[in-house]
């Protein structure tokens, strides 16, 4: 860790003092109810660590994209309730961030119950990184804790702008776990290490692609961004997407590590007239769109993964959502969780990949880490420093 921690942090420094803790919250609802509470989780161990030391706790969170506007839908009050039972312990609920209605929320603190304030985002401030909304968020506390790896790349009022006003600056212990896993994964993996890369967009996956390559005994592709590599190779790739303005950089990558990259062999397709579904090989022709990596595909990546005493996953192989194109992505899933099983280091990033373990049924503790990040995970990963953490005490 090359940043401070809680634990860094004397006990005599902590007790009584205010705490201002940024988490992630961002949680998927779905008919009032919190629908995945694996991020409320991954900050309970902060918490109660907080709250053992006679902290008094205000946490911070975003949820969803108001844009700058009260929205009832990306209220925070779902999450106060949830996380009221998770510590057993009553939630004091900020009806705003800051001003009379946080300050007074935070008055009522005794070291026993916390404060969740509302959605930060609801204020223009919070995304701006405006000074003004910083310092009013660090005139509610006395020390910073950062626990929201996930948010970290965002140099926002409350993740960034705080600086300036908080004299100690920590990471929470989720943070620091997140940190523990991906250097490694990025500087210096347990070998034989393979990589397995899918989804949808190769933009924001590139940088950290070309890092990894560099590391990696095996590398797979899979999802739509494989089709920017079968252009990159002259080859047809039909309707699906290509993002053109990467070819360049795949090209090179191909010419590099073209004897570590592997890419499917054949695909789950489904007819735009009738909605038929099929097997081709890679060779993919116009009049069809690739939802899945096929049979072979599969036998194919698993069979690189075995015996790797690390993998890291990243993006789904298919349109998952849809039963008909999940069988790609739940096996590799099922696999992953296997070699853990059989002594691997598995490491799973992105919020897909997550929905993705949680759809075939592989359990948490199936897999080394699960990373709450998807673009920092991926900056990260690229070699990048994040704002988030760039703020924080140094060791």
């Amino acid at each position: 860790m090359h940043c401070k921690t809680v634990v860094d942090l004397p006990d005599e420094l902590i007790a009584g003092k205010r705490v201002f803790l940024r988490v992630d919250y961002n949680v998927p609802v779905e008919n009032g109810k919190v629908k995945e509470d694996y991020r409320i989780r991954s900050s309970i161990p902060t918490i109660e660590h907080l709250l053992a030391r006679d902290a008094r706790v205000i946490i911070a969170s975003h949820m969803g994209r108001p844009r700058g506007e009260r929205k009832e839908e990306y209220s925070l009050r779902l999450v106060a309730d949830v996380l009221s039972e998770m510590i057993r312990s009553e939630v004091i609920f900020a009806e705003d961030v800051v001003g009379e209605p946080a300050h007074k929320a935070v008055e009522k603190l005794d070291g026993r119950r916390v404060v969740l304030l509302e959605n930060l985002r609801f204020h223009p401030g919070e995304e701006k990184n405006d000074p003004e909304f910083a310092k009013a968020l660090a005139s509610l506390a006395d020390i910073y804790v950062n626990d929201a790896f996930s948010t970290s790349h965002r140099a926002h009022a409350s993740t960034f702008g705080v600086k300036d006003f908080f004299n100690v600056r920590v990471a929470g212990f989720s943070v620091e776990r997140e940190l523990r896993f991906l250097t490694q994964i990025r500087d210096d993996p347990d070998h034989p290490f393979a990589v397995i890369i899918g989804g949808a967009k190769i933009k924001d996956k590139l940088g950290a692609m070309l890092k990894l390559m560099e590391k990696a005994d095996r590398f797979m592709v899979g999802g739509a961004i494989s089709f920017t590599f079968f252009r990159a190779m002259g080859q047809d790739t039909g309707d699906n997407p290509v993002e053109e303005e990467h070819l360049e950089p795949v090209k090179e990558a191909l010419g590099k590590y073209r004897d570590k990259i592997h890419l499917p062999e054949d695909f789950v397709v489904v007819d735009e007239k009738d909605e038929s579904i099929s097997y081709i090989t890679s060779e993919v022709k116009a009049g069809t769109c690739v939802r899945d990596i096929g049979p072979v595909t599969v036998t194919k990546f698993i069979s690189l993964m075995k015996g790797m005493r690390t993998i890291f996953w990243n993006g789904p192989m298919g349109k998952f959502e849809d039963e008909r194109f999940n069988e790609g992505t739940a096996q590799i899933a099922r696999f992953l969780a296997l070699e853990w099983w059989r002594g691997a280091k598995t490491v799973v990033g992105g919020g897909d990949t997550i929905a993705a373990l949680r759809k075939a049924e592989v359990l948490e503790n199936e897999v080394t880490h699960i990373s709450t990040g998807g673009g920092a995970t991926l900056l990260y990963l690229s070699g990048e420093e994040l704002p988030g953490l760039s703020i924080l005490e140094k060791r």
